[in-house]
């Protein structure tokens, strides 16, 4: 579980040429990003995820990518799914992918403040 520093340097340079904003911060030995204060991927083992639902994760099953599991196959399943390599080589391509997971991070943001806010009513 760790993200060498020639695929970080090379995937963060792609994200940052599509999505203003981009950080990263190192955890756990994989490394999270960040588009603003939105968590929307993730880095580990040399392979980039981007978060998912059920608006976005068709395209990511259409091409056979699966989920990020940190535990091994019989472990839990995450809700960031692998992107595919030639995806992170096109810089336009990988736009349209990252907007679509920061649209999901976005929308749990909102849910989770909603349910914030009614608990402390």
């Amino acid at each position: 579980m760790s993200v060498s520093q020639t695929f970080r340097a090379f995937a963060l340079e792609q994200l940052q040429r599509t999505i203003p904003g981009i950080r990263h911060r190192s955890t756990f030995g994989g490394v999270g990003i960040y588009a603003g204060d939105l968590f929307f991927g993730l880095m580990d083992d040399d392979t980039l995820y981007f978060k998912v639902d059920d608006s976005n994760r068709e395209r990511f099953a259409e091409r056979d990518m699966g989920p990020f599991r940190p535990f091994g196959e019989g472990g839990e399943l995450m809700q960031y799914y692998e992107v595919p390599a030639d995806v992170l080589e096109d810089s336009e391509l990988l736009g349209s992918w990252a907007e679509a997971s920061l649209a999901v991070a976005r929308k749990g943001r909102h849910i989770r403040r909603g349910r914030a806010r009614r608990r402390g009513e």
